[in-house]
Order: structure tokens, then sequence, then C-alpha cells
């Protein structure tokens, strides 16, 4: 633990003590219709042996070059990510409706979950939201599966969208999400001017994510000295604004779904989206530095130490949003990350 469990106990008393002072309570969040905002959360087992076969069928016989960020085994890894969040999620936004989970003809175990958690999930499979696409299936692109996860049959025009790596770690009210109708946006304007100016940017597994932001802002209008840079927490997206953008964009968007490993020259889907809203006004920036992102090879370039004080911050009552992009390289270096993590995402401690 680097200090003991003394020390963890701390960091817990501490965080549920500051909560309570600031009037954090779920309790007092405005009552909501149980469809008017619903969560999307994408999951893939990569190990199940039918889903790997597949996928290494796939790999072997491709008929482009494909991009290290789009096949490093990792993507697939299953650490019960989903567990985290869909805890999360009933821990810290229990007004959340329907919890749509993508999957390719998988269905994770929710034995373990309560009952009131289970009767808001519903399993969607890639065949679904690829109906009449059905020739880019199988895919192992998250980029494509973003492209079309909002033609979910019955998905309410305002949902959350998840990956299974993000977790809600203190009290989420909707007003964190949407303002009225406008998504509230993390992230930061940034200058990608210089990027793919070098050879070897196109190269680059860590610039990739640049490149798809960039990829899908510039879709919807914008120069890349100006780029609105999405941070890693969940993406509050609007149905209507997705069709339209399909629509007005139909021939990128199938670009985007032919590509069944993630492709340079694709676009993220919810850059495309937040420009959009940007464009046309309709959004709303997020007051507070209240996200926390832990990167993959964080371990690699900080000393342990520096990296379980990444997880105690988690347990900060500012910070809402936890993303871990590789669990299993966390836990392999930090063992006890998981007590942190289910510490992080634990709803509020009251006094009886």
């Amino acid at each position: 633990w680097g200090g003991g469990a003394e020390v963890f106990d701390f960091y817990i008393a501490a965080k549920n003590a500051i909560c309570a002072l600031q009037g954090l309570n779920m309790l007092s969040t405005p009552p909501i219709s149980a469809r008017q905002i619903d969560a999307v959360i994408t999951w893939v087992d990569g190990s199940d042996p039918a889903h790997k076969a597949k996928r290494l069928h796939h790999l072997g016989c491709a008929h482009e070059d494909l991009h290290e960020n789009g096949t490093n085994p990792h993507r697939w890894a299953c650490g019960d990510e989903l567990g985290f969040c869909l805890r999360s999620i009933e821990n810290n936004a229990p007004w959340i409706g329907k919890i749509y989970i993508i999957t390719d003809a998988q269905t994770p175990d929710l034995s373990g979950f309560s009952k009131t958690l289970r009767a808001k999930i519903k399993i969607v499979d890639h065949k679904q939201i690829f109906a009449g696409y059905e020739h880019v299936l199988p895919t192992f692109n998250s980029l494509a599966i973003e492209s079309m996860m909002w033609r979910i049959e019955g998905l309410a025009e305002h949902f959350i969208y998840f990956n299974d790596d993000v977790f809600l770690t203190a009290p989420l009210k909707q007003s964190d999400v949407f303002s009225g109708a406008h998504p509230v946006l993390r992230g930061k304007w940034v200058n990608n001017s210089d990027l793919g100016t070098k050879p070897e940017h196109g190269e680059d597994p860590a610039l990739f994510h640049h490149f798809m932001q960039r990829n899908g802002a510039m879709l919807a209008g914008f120069d890349a000295e100006r780029i609105f840079a999405s941070a890693h927490v969940v993406h509050p997206l609007r149905v209507s604004v997705f069709a339209a953008l399909f629509a007005r964009f139909e021939a990128e968007f199938l670009t985007n779904i032919s590509h069944r490993f993630r492709h340079i020259s694709q676009f993220q889907p919810q850059s495309l989206h937040n420009g959009a809203c940007l464009q046309a006004g309709q959004f709303t920036y997020a007051k507070d530095a209240d996200h926390l992102h832990i990167r993959t090879g964080v371990v690699d370039d900080l000393a342990l130490g520096e990296v379980r004080g990444l997880l105690r911050k988690a347990l900060a009552p500012q910070i809402k949003f936890l993303c871990i992009n590789d669990l299993s390289q966390i836990e392999a270096a930090i063992p006890e990350a998981r007590n942190w993590i289910e510490a992080a995402i634990a709803p509020l401690r009251r006094a009886a």
C-alpha cells in the first residue's frame, strides 16, 4: 500500500468527510424519468475462445497494413473492468435509465449484481447496431462500433457512452453530463497542426488517439490548429445529432466501419459529435477538473510510488471519473490496485 492499511483507511475517511462537507448527497439528486438518460457501454471478452479464434483469423487475412494501436492484445483484455463500471453507475448515478452493453455474440456474467441493476441492463449484439451493414462484421474496431452505437433500438435521445475502463468515482448529477439538452464537454483546445508532419507520427501508438480526434473534429469543420480534444471520460451524446451526421457524412461513416481493426485514417465519432455541437453552439464546458486518466504504460514511465499516488488521487472527492486503460498492467505492478478502485467507486458513506 505504500504506507499500510492505516493509510488506505485514512484516505477513505478523508474522502467521505470532505464529500459530506461539500454536501455531495445522492438523495438530493432531482428525480429523473427512467428513460430520459441512458448509458451505453462497449465490452468484449478477448479471452473467449470463439472470439479469439475469430479475431486471429481476421488478423491473419487482413488486406491492409494494421496499426499497432489496433492490434495490441490489451485492447480486448477483460479484467473485470465492466464490473467496476457497472457498480460505479449503480453507486454514483442511480438515476440512469437503461444500460446497454454492446457485445459481439457474448453475454457477460451479471449474476453478481443487484436485481435492481440487472433489470436496467440490456445486451445488444453487433448485428443489431450494424443491421443493413452486416458485411463489415465481424469487427474488432471500437471506432467502427462507436460509429453505429446510436442505432440501438429504444436508446434514449440523451445517453452517456462509457468505455468499460471508465468508472464513476463520486456522486454524479444529470447536470454533470447534460446542461438542459446540451452535452457538458470535458477536454481542452489543442493545436494539432504538427501532427503527421513526420512519417513516424503515424506509426506511434501513443499518437493514434490524437489522429482520430483530429480527424473527427476536422470533419466537423475545425482546422487542425484548433481542435477540441476530449478527456478520457464518459461522453454525453445525442441520438438525433448522430442521425443527422450520418445522413450528412454517410460515405465517411461507411468508410469508418469498413475497417475491422483500427486504422490511422479513421475518425473518432464522439469527436465529430462534439465538433458538431461546438459549431452549433449547443454545448457547455465542464467547470472543474473532475477526471483522472491512468494511461497504458504508466507503470513503465513512473515510479510505483507515483502510480500509487494516482490511485490515491482517485479517492479525492472532486474526482468523478476515473479511466484506467490497462488494469491488468497496473495490477501486475501493484497487486492491491483493485482495492483502491473498489474504494473509489464505492457509494458515499454517511453517518447513521
